[in-house]
């Protein structure tokens, strides 16, 4: 057995993406699960391009500020302590506006890892 506690602020953040990002995932030692910590300033996306997973099934959890996720038919606002569910297939981007007032801080986690 095997567990951790894992603060993301003491995760390295990971260099060349347009948010912070902490990969969560590797510091609990996970190989089938991805879970990522993002923080997004205004004007900052998440991905590095609108994308979609053939296999994967993702799940934002806003932990502080109000996510935006384009979509092809819309863009959703994703409000803080609510959740967004992803299916396989499904093309989008998730994004702080420009506009925003403040950062936004999300948990996104996708099985299986890719």
């Amino acid at each position: 057995m095997s567990y951790h506690v894992i603060t993301p602020d003491d995760l390295e953040s990971v260099p060349d993406r347009p948010c912070e990002l902490r990969r969560v995932a590797e510091a609990a030692g996970f190989e089938r699960m991805a879970a990522n910590w993002f923080t997004a300033a205004p004007g900052e996306e998440i991905p590095l391009a609108y994308h979609y997973h053939e296999k994967q099934e993702e799940l934002f959890y806003v932990v502080d500020g109000t996510l935006h996720v384009e979509t092809p038919e819309e863009t959703f606002e994703i409000p803080e302590g609510s959740l967004f569910a992803v299916e396989p297939d499904s093309p989008q981007r998730a994004h702080n506006p420009a506009d925003a007032d403040a950062s936004v801080t999300t948990l996104a986690i996708g099985a299986p890892a890719v």
